[in-house]
This record gives structure tokens, sequence and C-alpha cells, in this order.
């Protein structure tokens, strides 16, 4: 009897060990490379070092600076600026892309995967990421539909 609680034991704990490796970090840290099935490296960077900020203030993607950074949600956010930077820090909620700067319809067909940074639309006041120009042309033909259903879903799509 022993010996099977020790296999359980065990295996409880190697279970617990493996579940949350699986899991994806809260925020987009992929680098270049990789598919839409095939994950690229990951880094400390979120959304491949682009402003997100700048999608709001200059209309574009704009590659960030290693001299303007910051912390948040466990990813280091590069800026263009001090302003953007600073912008940033009083309000992430507002400039942080939807679903953690994933590709959104992505998200909503239940995957996890990388980002083009030129790939974006803001709906709402919200910045939406997407893989690539031919993932961004479908989901801007339904943007409120997987919206709805990102927004049902992403903690879950996260936990997988």
């Amino acid at each position: 009897m022993n010996s099977i609680k020790r296999f359980a034991g065990t295996l409880l704990l190697s279970l617990a060990a493996v579940g949350p490796a699986l899991a994806a970090p809260a925020i987009n840290t992929f680098g270049e490379g990789g598919g839409y099935f095939s994950d690229p490296k990951r880094t400390d960077i979120a959304i491949r070092g682009y402003d997100p900020v700048a999608y709001f203030t200059d209309g574009k993607p704009v590659k960030g600076s290693d001299k303007f950074v910051h912390e948040w949600m466990g990813a280091k956010w590069q800026f263009a600026s001090q302003d953007h930077l600073d912008k940033f820090k009083a309000e992430p909620a507002k400039y942080a892309p939807q679903y953690g700067g994933y590709c959104a319809y992505g998200i909503a067909e239940g995957h996890v995967v990388k980002i083009e940074p030129d790939q974006w639309t803001i709906v709402d006041g919200k910045l939406y990421l997407n893989y690539d120009a031919d993932v961004s042309k479908k989901w801007k033909q339904d943007k409120a539909g997987y919206i709805k259903k990102a927004d049902a879903s992403f903690d879950s799509v996260i936990k997988k």
C-alpha cells in the first residue's frame, strides 16, 4: 500500500511540474520564426519589441528601444520614446494589446500563436494583433464575432 501511495504522490508531483510548463505565458514573448502551429523561440520581450503606444499615437507599428523598457505582467515592454513609456506606465491596460499580444484570430480559434507587428487593428479603443496578412484579412471579416469568441476563450486557451 505504501508503494501505491508513493507512486501516486510521484505521479501527482510529475503532473504538477508538467502542467504549468505547458501553459503559455500571459504575455506574447515569441520572437522571430516559427509558424502557425510551431512556436518560435521565446524571449523576455513583449510583442517582438514593438511599442504598443505607437499604434495609438503614431497610427503604425514602431520598434521600441532597449533604452525605454518597462517590466509589466512578467515581460519587458519596449518603447520608442520616454513619452510612450510614461503613457504605458500610467495606463498599461489602455495600451497593451488584447489577449496578451497573441494573435486575436488564433485565440478565437483556440491557438496561442505569434504575431506580425504590422498586422493590427484598433477596435473600440483596444489593440488587436494578428499572425500575418492572410489571417488578419480573415479576422477583419468578422472582428466582432472573433472578439466575442476570443474574449470567452482566452483564459482556457492560454492554459493549454
